[in-house]
C-alpha cells in the first residue's frame, strides 16, 4: 500500500473534520485567550507573571489529574456509546462524578494546607530576596482565589468527556468560547481596573478565571438536561447512583493507571520546571511565555489526540478492528504533517511574541529561544500524543502509564535534576536535551501502534 494507507479519502477527512474541528476551535479560542489573560498579566509586571506561572503550575497538576480520573471511565463511555448502550454510558458518568468529588477533596485539603511550601519549590535565593518575596505574595495571593474553580471545572470536565465520547462536540466548544470570552472581559477589567471596577492586578485574573469555570459549568449542566433527548445518558443519572460492580472493576483497573500516570506526568512535568527555575525567575517567567505561546500552537495536535480517543474508541467498540487500525494510522499521520507544517510557522514567528510582554530583554530572548526549540519538536510530539491515546482507546493504560508517566521518571528528570544541581549548563541546554528525549519515546511509541496490541472490545459483554 506505500505512502496510500496514511492518506484517507473525502469520508474520513469529513469524519475528522466534524469531530476535529469543533475541538479545534475550542481549544484555539481558549489557548488565545489565555495568551491574551498570560499577555495581560506580563504587562503588570515581571514578579506577578512568575507568580501566577508558579500557582498555575500547581493547578495544572490538578486539572491533569482530572483528566486521568476521568479518562478511564471515559474508555468505556466511548466503547459503549459505539454498542448503543446508553445506560452503560450512563454508569460511566456517575463514576466521573464520583471520582472528581473525591479527588476535589484531596488537592483542595493539600492546596490549604500547603500552598507556601508548594510556591517555594521555584523560588531560589540567587533571584534575589525582594523579587521573591513579592514572586511569592502575588502567588499565593492569586493561588487561593483559583481554588474556589477547582470543583466548577471538575464537574463540568464530567459533564464534557460525557458528551465528547458520545459525539456531542459542538455543546462543550459553544460553553468554552463563552467561558473564555468571560475570563477576557473581566481580565480587561479587573487587571487593570477599567470603565470603573477596582484595579486588582494578579488577584483580578483569579477571579476572571474562577467566573468563567462557573459559566461554562452553568452552560453545559444547562443544555445537558434540558436536551436529555440528545443525552440519554443524563436521565436517571442522579437516581440511585447504581453502577454495576462488575463495571466498577473494570474502570478502576483500566482506570487507576490513566489516574496514576497523569498525576505523576504532571508532577513529573512540574519538577522538571522546577529544576529550570534553579537557574532564576528569568527561566520562570520565559518559560511561562513559550509554553502560553507553544500551546496555541498546539491545538491541532491535542485535537488529534481527543479525536483517536472518540473516533477510534467507537470503531473498537463497534468490532471493526480493521477500520479501527487504518483510521488511526490516518489520524496520527495527519497529525504530523499539520504540526510539521505549524512548527515551521512558530519557528519563524518565535522572536514576535515575546515582544509583547513587559519584561526584560533577556526574558524575551530567552522565551523566543525556547519557542523555536519547541516548534522543531512539535511533529515528534504529534506521534508521541497520537500513539498515547491510540494505546489508551484500547484499554491498554498500563502501558500508557510505562509510556508516559515511567518516561518522564526515569528517563527525563534524573539528568534534567543532575543537570541543574550538579552542572553549570544553560537553561537552554537543558531545555534542549530533555525535549530530545521526545525521539526515543516516538520509537517505543510507534512500535507498540504497529503491533496492534491496542486493538481490543472491551465492553462486547457488558451489551
Amino acid at each position: 500500500m506505500g505512502i496510500r494507507k496514511f492518506i484517507g479519502d473525502k469520508k474520513f477527512y469529513k469524519t475528522l473534520l466534524l469531530v476535529a474541528l469543533p475541538i479545534v476551535l475550542q481549544n484555539g479560542i481558549t489557548s488565545f485567550v489565555s495568551l491574551l489573560d498570560n499577555i495581560m498579566v506580563g504587562q503588570v509586571g515581571t514578579e506577578q507573571m512568575s507568580g501566577v506561572a508558579i500557582a498555575n503550575q500547581l493547578i495544572f497538576v490538578f486539572n491533569l489529574c482530572i483528566f486521568g480520573g476521568l479518562s478511564g471511565a471515559g474508555i468505556f463511555t466511548s466503547q459503549f456509546h459505539g454498542a448503543g448502550n446508553p445506560d452503560g454510558v450512563r454508569q460511566t458518568f456517575r463514576f466521573k462524578l464520583i471520582v472528581c468529588g473525591i479527588l476535589s477533596v484531596v488537592f483542595l485539603t493539600v492546596f490549604n494546607l500547603f500552598d507556601e511550601q508548594l510556591i517555594s519549590l521555584y523560588l531560589h535565593e540567587s533571584d534575589g530576596t525582594e523579587d521573591l518575596a513579592m514572586t511569592l505574595m502575588y502567588s499565593k495571593e492569586y493561588f487561593k482565589i483559583m481554588m474556589f474553580g477547582l470543583i466548577p471545572f471538575a464537574i463540568t470536565m464530567s459533564y464534557v468527556g460525557t458528551l465528547r465520547e458520545t459525539g456531542h462536540t459542538m455543546l462543550p466548544m459553544i460553553a468554552g468560547i463563552a467561558a473564555v470570552l468571560v475570563n477576557l472581559v473581566f481580565n480587561w477589567l479587573l487587571i487593570f481596573g477599567n470603565l470603573g471596577f477596582p484595579e486588582l492586578g494578579v488577584n483580578g485574573a483569579a477571579i476572571a478565571t474562577v467566573l468563567s469555570r462557573f459559566v461554562e459549568l452553568a452552560i453545559v449542566v444547562l443544555w445537558t438536561h434540558i436536551n436529555h433527548e440528545k443525552a440519554p445518558f443524563i436521565k436517571g443519572a442522579y437516581k440511585g447512583f447504581h453502577i454495576d460492580r462488575s463495571l466498577t472493576k473494570q474502570i478502576i483497573k483500566k482506570g487507576t493507571p490513566l489516574m496514576l500516570n497523569e498525576m505523576l506526568w504532571s508532577i513529573g512535568t512540574t519538577t522538571i520546571i522546577q529544576c529550570y527555575s534553579m537557574r532564576g525567575l528569568t527561566a520562570i517567567a520565559a518559560i511561562n511565555i513559550s509554553s502560553t505561546l507553544s500551546n496555541l500552537f498546539n491545538i491541532v495536535m491535542m485535537a488529534m489526540g481527543n479525536t483517536v480517543a472518540i473516533i477510534v474508541g467507537n470503531l473498537l467498540g463497534a468490532g471493526k478492528m480493521d477500520e479501527a487500525k487504518e483510521t488511526d494510522t490516518k489520524i496520527i499521520a495527519t497529525s504530523f504533517i499539520s504540526c510539521f507544517i505549524i512548527g515551521c510557522l512558530l519557528f519563524i514567528l518565535a522572536p514576535l511574541f515575546p515582544g509583547l510582554y513587559n519584561t526584560t530583554d533577556d526574558v524575551r530572548e530567552l522565551a523566543a529561544t525556547f519557542l523555536r526549540i519547541s516548534a522543531c519538536i512539535m511533529p515528534i510530539q504529534a506521534i508521541n500524543h497520537g500513539c498515547y491515546f491510540t494505546l489508551r482507546s484500547g484499554g491498554k493504560t498500563f502501558i500508557t502509564f510505562l509510556f508516559d508517566s515511567a518516561f518522564i521518571w526515569i528517563i527525563c528528570i534524573p539528568p534534567a535534576y543532575c543537570m541543574a544541581n550538579f552542572t553549570t549548563l544553560s537553561v537552554v541546554a537543558m531545555y534542549i536535551i530533555v525535549q530530545c528525549f521526545e525521539f526515543i519515546k516516538s520509537v517505543g511509541g510507534i512500535t507498540l501502534v504497529k503491533k496492534g496490541i491496542w486493538l481490543n472490545n472491551m465492553v462486547a459483554e457488558n451489551k
